[in-house]
């Protein structure tokens, strides 16, 4: 791989005039925005790592075609040979599991000083999970690993792959091949394995899951409402195919003022009370309660450092 790959892939600390935004890293290690940038684009990875997103996701599987596979691998490999400059985490999706790239896929990134995690696709069962945990063990440390439920048996497997290992960091729903699998049309359709995979991120001690991409990255108030009702269900945040997604996801993701002083009323009655009680206006609040308010002032700090 040549010089000329890295200094197009990896910005110069501090940037330039078209550095793009900067934020602080996200409050208490919650993010919000999880941007996919393809493997084989140096150029669009460096944009990316410029976005704001809080996590990069460098794309080793659908973004890239049969015949740059390898290129991927290798651009993607020497990006993370140094931690990389700016606050944004970069994670990468390998190639298929089930396919003849990934044993490739993790032998060239695992250890990597600049990897923060693995996005594992079309994972079905925790043997899956097992499977990646013990090739990378054999080149070295662990990563976090984010495992993708795309069919019915790894919507059905939630928390038991959720569940599979300390590596596994959390899972997400990987929808449009979801919907291939199921033969699904009707969005209502997606509501319960949506609702399973939350459910099962949380019984699993897991962050809650980001919601899979919206893909008409033109339609920003569909995104906005598609946000609006993710959050509903339990999500928090989401991945998007492009920069200009970005500040939608993380206006619906972040709490509005009445949440904020209602999180900040939870929490002032729960650290002069610690356990059960009322608040005067009837609601009853409990140590669930208290950590849900706690990382509504998280996500509020965030609002205020990026305001």
């Amino acid at each position: 791989m040549s010089r000329q790959v890295r200094a197009a892939t990896v910005p110069a600390p501090g940037g330039g005039p078209d550095a793009g935004p900067r934020r602080r890293p996200p409050a208490a290690g919650i993010a919000l925005t999880w941007l996919y940038a393809p493997g084989d684009r140096p150029d669009v990875v460096a944009k990316a790592l410029r976005s704001g997103a809080d996590v990069v996701l460098v794309d080793l599987e659908d973004a890239v075609g049969p015949a740059r596979k390898e290129y991927a691998r290798a651009a993607t490999a020497e990006l993370l040979a140094e931690p990389v400059a700016g606050p944004a985490a970069v994670h990468v999706r390998v190639n298929s599991l089930h396919g003849p790239l990934f044993a490739a896929d993790l032998a060239a990134l695992a250890g990597l000083p600049g990897l923060g995690g693995l996005r594992l696709p079309k994972v079905g069962s925790p043997a899956d999970v097992d499977r990646v945990v013990r090739v990378l063990r054999e080149h070295g440390d662990v990563p976090g690993l984010y495992p993708l439920l795309e069919s019915a048996l790894g919507v059905e497997n939630a928390f038991a792959i959720a569940s599979a290992d300390p590596a596994v960091k959390g899972i997400a729903l990987g929808e449009a091949d979801l919907r291939a699998d199921l033969g699904l049309t009707d969005e209502e359709a997606l509501v319960w394995p949506r609702v399973r995979t939350v459910v099962a991120a949380r019984a699993a001690g897991l962050a809650p899951p980001a919601q899979s991409v919206y893909p008409d990255v033109r339609d920003l108030p569909g995104l906005a409402a598609s946000c609006r009702r993710g959050r509903s269900l339990g999500f928090l945040g989401r991945a998007a195919i492009h920069p200009r997604q970005l500040p939608v996801i993380e206006r619906a993701y972040l709490p509005s003022a009445p949440e904020i002083a209602a999180a900040r009323e939870t929490v002032a009655a729960a650290d002069a009370s610690p356990g059960a009680l009322a608040l005067p206006d009837g609601r009853f609040i409990d140590p669930a309660v208290v950590a849900g308010a706690r990382r509504v002032l998280a996500l509020a700090a965030r609002a205020e450092a990026t305001a």
